[in-house]
């Protein structure tokens, strides 16, 4: 057994060297699971002590079965304070919740996706009433009333402005989080029509993004405008981000046929853009012999596949995956240029190591978890695949059989494998599992590498000539096609389900099990798989049996398999999160049984329900609280109230503040105890004190400037 061990390990040569970017993103997920802010240098310290032992050890000619040990100290230390030293540099003003309405003035940086409420656009913030320049954010999100202002134009806003939303309950996405990362300092949302106004001149900087963004805007207003608004607001997705002309019907199908990704650029487009036009480039001087004997042609077509992924990056904003997805495909043309494998594992670990360093928040984000753990899988796929015997004289026909049957072999493979490294991070992200999503991306494949994004690129690159109709309608027929499969794989039967979240630290076991599988050479490798299905198999908390939102303003409770919404309609979007993280379908609650006026509802019995709710902006008086108290063991007060009445006793009552405190709540009913008693556990509770969750204080004697 022992001889065994050893053989596995002296197998893996220099794939050791493959774990140093896991340790170091394991540390930066270490900080952003932490409940208080550590200190900066004593990590700082910690990590330059680390790596100088380890290069020390490395200098005097240690043995692996030291360095390699010591190198994953250092990448563990450096991890954390990496994490740490991006959180300083980025820190910015966290708007306030202010108490009335405001104006915002400000410049239009890009026009971002539609909202429940209307249009959203990014705004840089010039002036905002109540606030002093210090505190103002460097962008908000702003939500605006009919057609979006352009990206370039100033305009003026008068608005509810609030920092960004807490997770809607906890444990759940963490908006907030993701926007202090992105420079996102706040929302608004515009009570009125949305003003030009003239504003000095803005920075070199912002201008700058400004004017790239108002050419992506009028890239994609030319691509609707070709295609229509439905087909062409899915082409403006996949080649400028802009999801402003998709429909909420048509996201919905997206998502039910497991095609959802095709709509975000990240590496899938960068891929087949490089790809394609890599191949392109090295064919065309390949059939120019003059030109082939004087040219390296496949570092050539590898420059320009390196021009076109940055080209492709600014067309797109520059979202997050798709920077992610530009640094791994660069690594793989750079690897070409220095006559290395593009494709190895190696390359794949620079690439992660290289994005974690720019970019240590992505550890946590659904779209780097996903995407390094589908490209890991498909590099290990690529390892393992055997080599194909060359025929020798064979007929034509039967050549051509064979290679489209080891084609389509490969397609099946490779979805496979992609859907079941992804799979863990889509259940506990997302509780939505596309159950024939592999039949829709094996029906778009083919049309989307060699039809539909080739066409793209070329109408994308044409039109500003006026030149991209034919290729646009060949992209426009691809989307169509995309979106009939997707809406037949949608409507099966079964399509969709809905998978609760494990606990949180399941999610790291699985990625840590794919990761084994992927990286470890031999057959210790499948140990891996139990670990790999955590997510699947990992047994789940006990349901909480009643979830109010931040303010009491809606809340849900347990019934058998659903979460019966108190309130319909009202703060869908978290509801929706709630139930779908607890693995419920959402149900109305009956009007039968429930007492309900302007300003509250409660339930007639408690067989109706457990909760009762007031979510008027003033307190309840004392005949209304006893009416509330009387009617459910729980009651919920937006409001901040005084003295309870007598009936409240023994009831569990919360109120303004404590929503103020802790966000949204679940609660558990101890079923042990004679008397209703609950368990709580609140947003604040689990995501602590961190830069993200702070706000700064209104500057009142700002208000009249």
């Amino acid at each position: 057994m022992s001889a065994w061990l050893v053989e596995e390990a002296a197998a893996q040569g220099l794939r050791w060297r493959l774990w140093a970017p896991v340790a170091f993103g394991a540390c930066g997920a270490v900080y952003f699971s932490l409940r208080s802010e550590p200190a900066l240098w004593p990590l700082l310290l910690a990590a330059v002590a680390c790596v100088a032992v380890w290069l020390a050890a490395r200098r005097r000619g240690g043995r692996r079965s030291l360095t390699w040990p010591l190198m994953m100290l250092a990448c563990l230390a450096s991890g954390l304070a990496a994490a740490k030293l991006r959180t300083e540099m980025i820190a910015a003003p966290i708007a306030p919740a202010l108490g009335e309405p405001t104006v915002i003035e400000a410049w239009v940086e890009d026009v971002d996706g539609p909202g429940q409420r209307g249009a959203r656009v990014v705004v840089a913030p010039v002036w905002i009433r109540g606030l002093a320049p210090a505190q103002t954010p460097v962008r908000l999100r702003a939500t605006v009333r009919g057609e979006p202002p352009r990206p370039g134009e100033a305009i003026r806003l008068f608005a509810i402005q609030n920092p960004p939303p807490a997770p809607a309950s906890p444990g759940a996405y963490d908006f907030g989080r993701n926007a202090y990362f992105q420079g996102l300092g706040g929302v608004a949302f515009a009570l009125g029509e949305t003003r030009r106004i003239d504003l000095p001149p803005a920075p070199w900087r912002l201008r700058l993004a400004m004017a790239v963004n108002s050419a992506r805007y009028a890239l994609a207003e030319r691509i609707v405008a070709r295609l229509g608004e439905r087909t062409g607001g899915i082409a403006a997705a996949m080649t400028t981000s802009h999801e402003t002309w998709i429909s909420p019907t048509d996201m919905d199908l997206m998502r039910d046929s497991g095609l959802a990704h095709i709509l975000s650029v990240s590496g899938l487009h960068m891929a087949i853009v490089g790809g394609f036009v890599f191949f392109a480039v090295r064919l065309g001087v390949a059939a120019w012999p003059w030109l082939a004997l004087r040219v390296p042609g496949k570092k050539v077509a590898a420059l320009a596949g390196l021009t076109a992924i940055g080209v492709y990056l600014v067309v797109s904003g520059a979202p997050p995956p798709a920077e992610r997805a530009a640094i791994t495909a660069s690594i793989a043309f750079l690897a070409i240029l220095l006559d290395r494998q593009a494709v190895t594992m190696h390359g794949l670990a620079v690439a992660a190591f290289v994005v974690l360093l720019i970019q240590p928040e992505a550890i946590v984000t659904p779209g780097f978890q996903m995407s390094f753990a589908a490209t890991a899988a498909l590099v290990a796929l690529v390892e393992a695949w055997p080599r194909r015997i060359r025929e020798i004289s064979a007929p034509w026909p039967i050549v051509a059989v064979q290679r489209f049957g080891g084609w389509l072999t490969a397609a099946v493979a490779a979805s496979v494998v992609a859907g079941l490294a992804t799979g863990p991070f889509a259940m506990q992200h997302f509780n939505r599992t596309a159950m024939y999503g592999l039949l829709a991306n094996l029906g778009t494949a083919p049309v989307a590498d060699f039809i539909l994004m080739p066409a793209l690129a070329l109408g994308a690159a044409l039109e500003p000539l006026g030149l991209g109709g034919p290729f646009l309608a060949v992209a426009g027929w691809g989307v169509d096609l995309m979106l009939a499969i997707g809406g037949w794989t949608a409507g099966l039967p079964g399509a969709v389900r809905t998978v609760a979240s494990a606990p949180d630290h399941v999610l790291p076991i699985a990625f840590l099990g794919i990761l084994f599988v992927c990286l470890w050479r031999g057959r210790l490798r499948w140990l891996g798989v139990p670990l790999a299905a955590a997510v699947l198999i990992w047994p789940r908390a006990p349901t909480p049996d009643l979830w109010i939102g931040d303010e009491g303003t809606n809340a849900a409770f347990h019934r058998e398999a659903t979460a019966v919404v108190v309130r319909p309609g009202v703060r869908e979007f978290a509801v929706d999160l709630w139930s779908r993280r607890r693995g419920l379908a959402m149900t109305d609650r009956t009007e039968a049984g429930w007492l309900c006026d302007r300003f509250s509802c409660r339930p007639e019995s408690h067989d109706a329900g457990p909760v009762a709710l007031w979510w008027g902006r003033r307190a309840p008086n004392p005949d209304q609280m006893e009416t509330l108290c009387r009617a459910a063991p729980v009651v919920s007060v937006r409001a901040v109230v005084g003295n309870l009445p007598p009936s409240c006793d023994g009831r569990l009552v919360l109120d303004g503040v404590d929503f103020a405190r802790g966000g949204a709540v679940e609660l558990w009913r101890d079923a042990s105890a004679e008397e209703d008693r609950w368990r709580a556990v609140w947003t604040s509770d689990v995501r602590g004190d961190r830069p993200w969750t702070r706000q700064s204080d209104p500057d009142v004697s700002d208000s009249g400037a």
